[in-house]
């Protein structure tokens, strides 16, 4: 069932961005030069006019976890859906910088060398944020096609701060510390890796997705996620660009009932920056809200898409 609890209305403006006007930038941000990496992705076609969909996946996740979404909402929607991997994740590059203004460049970079000049933005926690920041960079000189982001979908995340980073920080160190000798059949170097998270990492079904990024590399199994750079913009990952003008098209927040991620603290913080926000929450789901109620999560993003 879908609840919907309310309609934002327009609040007045806050503060510039992050590092913009004059404001310091961060010590990380400072030491690395910003420069997009190439996104792998997925392109999936369809046969209606809309904007394509472009849906960008969590922390540790890939665009794997959105294939099923990205499929269904092709088949029954009628437009062209893109999934990609985020830069330190699946199999895009690597770099040492992992801020939610760099991960935009490389959406921004990917639409570009694609043609897209408008596309709607549906995000998942880390890629919500990633969502919102390159949504409300379109009013700023590093987004050059200000109509970009025709719609945004951030699937339960706020604008806000997201957890404490002491509990990512204990699975970074804990995945790091694994120890699987070469040579080991997959499924006994997913057992013994799963074996060896269990202390740090109590949540079965958590670690099943810590698992998705463990992969053979010549007979030597190793992460494909960047756990070092992640490990040291973790702050940044779980914290939020500060904007000044807020982002004037439609956006759904899309939340899970059971999920803490999106939570009544977070409205003025919506509204203010998403003045034509829904918040919307899903019952029975938790933080992975397309896989707790698949069907329900796609219903609520076709109702959200504009005709194809």
């Amino acid at each position: 069932m879908l609840r919907r609890l309310l309609r934002c209305a327009a609040t007045p403006a806050g503060r510039q961005p992050r590092g913009r006007g004059g404001t310091p930038l961060p010590p990380a941000a400072a030491r690395t030069v910003m420069t997009a990496v190439p996104l792998a992705h997925e392109v999936l076609e369809g046969s209606g006019a809309r904007p394509p969909l472009v849906i960008l996946h969590g922390l540790f996740g890939s665009h794997g976890n959105f294939h099923t979404v990205a499929k269904t909402v092709a088949r029954r929607g009628g437009g062209k859906v893109l999934t990609l991997d985020a830069r330190n994740h699946g199999s895009s590059p690597h770099s040492p910088l992992m801020t939610y203004e760099a991960m935009s460049l490389d959406v921004q970079h990917l639409l570009s060398r694609l043609g897209i000049t408008k596309c709607i933005l549906l995000g998942h926690s880390m890629g919500g944020k990633t969502a919102m920041t390159l949504a409300l960079q379109r009013l700023s000189c590093l987004c050059p096609q200000p109509d970009l982001v025709e719609r945004l979908i951030s699937v339960d995340v706020s604008p806000s701060s997201t957890t404490a980073v002491s509990e990512f920080s204990a699975y970074i160190s804990a995945m790091k510390s694994v120890n699987i000798p070469d040579g080991l059949p997959r499924s006994a170097a997913r057992q013994l890796a799963d074996d060896q998270l269990r202390p740090a990492v109590q949540l079965a079904q958590l670690r099943q997705f810590l698992l998705t990024n463990l992969v053979e590399v010549e007979g030597r199994y190793t992460w494909r996620v960047n756990l070092e750079a992640i490990s040291h913009h973790l702050s940044d990952i779980m914290n939020f660009p500060v904007f000044h003008k807020p982002y004037p098209g439609p956006t759904l927040f899309l939340g899970g009932s059971n999920s803490p991620y999106i939570s009544r603290k977070d409205y003025p913080e919506i509204q203010r920056l998403f003045p034509k926000a829904d918040i919307q929450f899903i019952e029975g789901a938790g933080h992975i809200v397309h896989q707790d109620k698949f069907e329900e999560f796609i219903t609520a993003i076709l109702n959200f898409l504009p005709p194809p």
